[in-house]
């Protein structure tokens, strides 16, 4: 395939049953089973193949799209090594990100912690819009000793990539030091507050006249409320559904779109629902974004 993917990622159960070449391939899947900096609960390390296997388990046809994810071209390069280094990890995962992109492909990454977006949006060049759901802002400067680490992930971000634009989406749960941090950076944020009293359409449209450039999305699980999504390392209350954050998603102008990762699905805390979640958004996203 390439030289870091090959170094640096070991096969795995292929998502959504894929078996499309490299050389073919539209999308690249990429598990980053990382699972280091977690504060309240384990078990992210389990989530890109808990994704894997309902991902085969459940319909892969959007009736949004009326489009199939069997008919869009995916090639599995299986789960990145993980090293003992978060700083080593999230150089490798950039790497084989970056391999992906200049072969002219979409990577698609499953978490893991959120830290890993350090890595793989990193590899990004040019304009460059990320677009974060999470109940999080995880702008703190450090966290629990860690300068890199989940909860500091999008300040990394901002430091070292400095995207056009960040836009963070269901978010409800802040320190005082992120919120005035986010507004002296111009991160533009809306609340899953804002969600439910203006709507996925109107949500949509204010995601859309922010875009510029290309196009980096990141799902965190925990942006979905626990009662749709309970496995996840740290679940927060107050959170949208299930069905409004994929009519976020139909809404969104994904003809930019150059990478997306969804994160923090720990599956040991449900019987599937979480992960079953997980596929079905990187299935709306694929076919929503597919002929661009």
């Amino acid at each position: 395939m390439g030289e870091f993917i090959d170094l640096y990622t070991s096969p795995a159960s292929p998502f959504a049953g894929s078996e499309t070449g490299f050389a073919e391939a539209e999308y690249v899947v990429i598990g980053v089973p990382l699972d280091q900096t977690s504060s309240y609960r384990p078990g992210s390390r389990f989530g890109p193949q808990a994704i894997r296997e309902l991902s085969q388990s459940i319909e892969g046809f959007s009736l949004r799209r009326r489009r199939g994810i069997d008919e869009l071209k995916i090639r599995d390069a299986g789960d990145l090594h993980i090293s003992g280094d978060v700083e080593e990890t999230l150089r490798r995962l950039k790497l084989v990100t970056g391999e992906i992109l200049k072969e002219g492909k979409t990577p698609i990454i499953l978490g893991g912690e959120h830290t890993i977006t350090a890595g793989s949006a990193a590899a990004i060049e040019g304009r460059l819009t990320i677009l974060c759901f999470d109940a999080h802002l995880d702008l703190r400067d450090e966290y629990m000793g860690r300068r890199t680490c989940h909860a500091t992930v999008m300040r990394r971000l901002l430091e070292a990539r400095r995207p056009e634009r960040m836009i963070m989406v269901g978010t409800r749960a802040a320190s005082r030091e992120e919120l005035v941090y986010a507004e002296e950076g111009g991160v533009s944020l809306i609340s899953s507050m804002e969600i439910s009293r203006e709507g996925p359409e109107e949500t949509s449209a204010r995601i859309n006249r922010l875009l510029s450039g290309a196009l980096y999305i990141s799902v965190d699980m925990d942006v979905l409320d626990p009662a749709f999504a309970p496995a996840v390392q740290t679940p927060e209350p107050e959170g949208i559904s299930t069905h409004q954050l994929l009519e976020i998603i139909s809404g969104i102008d994904l003809r930019g779109l150059t990478g997306l990762d969804v994160v923090e699905v720990a599956p040991l805390y449900d019987s599937g629902a979480t992960a079953a979640a997980a596929a079905r958004i990187i299935f709306e996203v694929l076919t929503a974004s597919t002929g661009r």
